[in-house]
């Protein structure tokens, strides 16, 4: 029922006692929400279904209003968690030693290359600048003096890593050191040296040729032809390997199985035959015969 004093509406109880307490209690909340006049008017209806139909729809509303504050609170508090696990999550870096580069080694620069990605991965260097940046910062002497004289010429001579190292392999290392690598590797020998120097230093200068690498085949080939001759050389030229390592493999283990064969040869000696004693009446005997022919 609608009071009407002094120009202001009043929803009393009396004449909806048809709807449910739990419906009164919406009433109560939609006259906060939308103020008792607005509520008297939704309620003039004589029609007591579509005052049931008015409490719900705006009940429905409501919730609707609720979940959607909900999902936007939890949408909220996900991207907090993850902005704040990020944010105490910290990238752990690597520092490793690189002996700086002077200009005048004889080792191959790629070596040092690949040392120096290695060092840039693990600090998460990023951004050519900051990589060419690092790059020079391991350069000393002759190298140092050239990289600086061409950053004076042109500041941004240096645009990538990759730039970089190009001039500087072009400008360090001897003229054709690949194609003299590549010579050294055929005509390379095992002379005295043992089965494991000889193959370090094959590896050294097979990993040298980094431009057209040298196949598998030819690898092999010249690792057989390089050993001593003798029956583990020809034993070799019996088997068909695929790979370099797979023939290294097999020539330490049949080298090793040759002088350990050979060490136990040498070790071996015949046993001594037993002279049989003589008995002491033919020794005299003897003694007096010999007295006799004299």
């Amino acid at each position: 029922m609608l009071d009407v004093e002094d120009d202001s509406f009043h929803v009393t109880r009396e004449g909806y006692f048809h709807l449910s307490d739990s419906e009164w209690k919406v009433v109560g909340r939609m006259s906060v929400l939308l103020g008792e006049p607005a509520i008297g008017g939704m309620l003039e209806s004589p029609s007591r279904e579509q005052q049931h139909a008015t409490i719900n729809k705006f009940l429905q509303d409501k919730l609707a209003v609720e979940r959607q504050k909900i999902a936007l609170l939890q949408e909220q508090g996900s991207h907090q968690s993850i902005g704040g696990t990020k944010h105490t999550r910290r990238a752990e870096t690597l520092k490793i030693d690189i002996s700086r580069y002077e200009g005048t080694s004889k080792d191959f620069l790629s070596r040092r290359f690949v040392v120096l990605d290695d060092a840039i991965r693990a600090r998460h260097i990023g951004g050519n600048e900051m990589q060419v940046t690092f790059a020079l910062s391991n350069l000393t002497g002759q190298a140092k003096t050239w990289a600086l004289g061409l950053k004076l010429q042109d500041p941004n001579l240096f645009e990538s890593l990759g730039i970089m190292k190009s001039r500087l392999k072009k400008t360090s290392e001897p003229p054709q050191a690949e194609f003299r690598s590549r010579s050294a590797l055929l005509r390379l020998k095992q002379g005295m040296r043992g089965v494991h120097a000889y193959a370090q230093h094959l590896r050294y200068l097979a990993n040298s040729v980094t431009e057209s690498p040298v196949d598998e085949h030819t690898l092999i080939n010249a690792f057989i032809y390089g050993l001593v001759d003798g029956p583990v050389k020809t034993c070799m030229f019996q088997e068909d390997f695929l790979k370099l390592e797979r023939a290294i493999a097999f020539e330490e283990q049949e080298d090793f199985r040759l002088g350990q064969s050979q060490a136990n040869s040498s070790n071996y000696r015949p046993t001594k035959r037993q002279e049989k004693e003589v008995p002491k009446q033919w020794t005299s005997v003897t003694s007096r015969a010999r007295a006799l022919a004299l």
